[in-house]
């Protein structure tokens, strides 16, 4: 998804510079678009924005090492890291994998929330939501019980596409997302009891043992590195019998990656371990593509786990 985060130098001239490289930048010439934008930083050397835009058009000439360093500029002006620098250090090998910036977070999905449903479903077909409610309803078949949730948390709830899916099987949803835009949007459906903004985690820490049905975490967990400690909360607070399911987009390799898309990949083996690790069962762990994205369907895995 698009996100232009533009951070004002405090310098007119050092502004403008920044805006004519980005011109520079939508023609093509990605050449002069660098030079310009190096103009800027000379003006203003703590520009965040000007450092980020810089990083990415040396990616683009393939200028790998020189990427790095703008990146680590934009980094170091901008320690909250809003614009995403160190996802992108981190998809080019140049950092260690870790957690995603919260107030990168925050500012991709607060600037998305009034067009993501449109962008989503009309431009890149977004099916997370169906495809979980499918794999709920084999599992809950498979074991002869009804697919029908007295409570229901929407982790990542976005702006409420997962309760749409399964309004009609589920009686209360709680909805947890770390932006406030989106909570916004959510809470304009009607369908939540309850909203929170903030992470997984911390958000599930605030929920009592066993007070959840189901779990469900739609195109979500691609924005979560490591998933140990979310899925220790949610083995806390689901009843037995009760069901966590997800999305993750996938890779060939072991553990997790960047991927491409600037979102988290996981192995289907990394997850296996992490499922059984959390003390869940494993249920269902199939193929699935949450989306499109450039015309091909993104490489992904529909998990449903459950609390004996």
């Amino acid at each position: 998804m698009p996100h232009r985060l533009f951070l004002s130098s405090g310098d007119l001239i050092a502004d403008r510079r920044y805006e004519f490289a980005r011109d520079l930048e939508l023609k093509g010439d990605l050449v002069a678009a660098a030079e310009v934008m190096e103009q800027a930083l000379e003006v203003a050397p703590n520009f965040a924005s000007a450092w980020f835009e810089l990083g990415k058009m040396r990616i683009a000439l393939g200028e790998t090492d020189k990427a790095i360093s703008a990146l680590q500029n934009a980094v170091a002006a901008d320690p909250d890291d809003r614009h995403g620098a160190g996802v992108r250090l981190m998809q080019l090998g140049a950092s260690p994998l870790a957690d995603m910036p919260k107030a990168y977070v925050q500012s991709l999905f607060d600037q998305y929330a009034p067009r993501f449903e449109a962008e989503l479903i009309e431009r890149l077909n977004y099916r997370a939501p169906s495809i979980l409610f499918k794999a709920v309803l084999a599992v809950r078949a498979a074991e002869r019980k009804p697919a029908h949730f007295k409570r229901a948390i929407d982790l990542g709830c976005g702006t409420g596409l997962g309760a749409a899916a399964f309004a009609k099987n589920v009686d209360g949803f709680v909805g947890i997302d770390l932006s406030a835009g989106m909570i916004a949007e959510a809470r304009a459906t009607g369908l939540y009891a309850e909203l929170e903004v903030d992470d997984m985690t911390a958000g599930l820490q605030r929920r009592p043992d066993a007070s959840a049905d189901l779990v469900l975490a739609a195109d979500a967990m691609v924005y979560v590195g490591d998933l140990a400690p979310v899925l220790r909360e949610i083995e806390r607070v689901l009843r037995p019998g009760g069901l966590l399911a997800f999305t993750v987009e996938t890779h060939d390799g072991a553990g997790v990656i960047m991927g491409k898309g600037l979102r988290y990949a996981h192995a289907a083996e990394y997850l296996r371990g992490i499922i059984a690790g959390a003390r869940l069962q494993p249920m269902h762990l199939d193929p699935a593509s949450p989306r499109t994205e450039d015309q091909v369907p993104v490489r992904g895995l529909a998990v449903v786990a459950g609390k004996s």
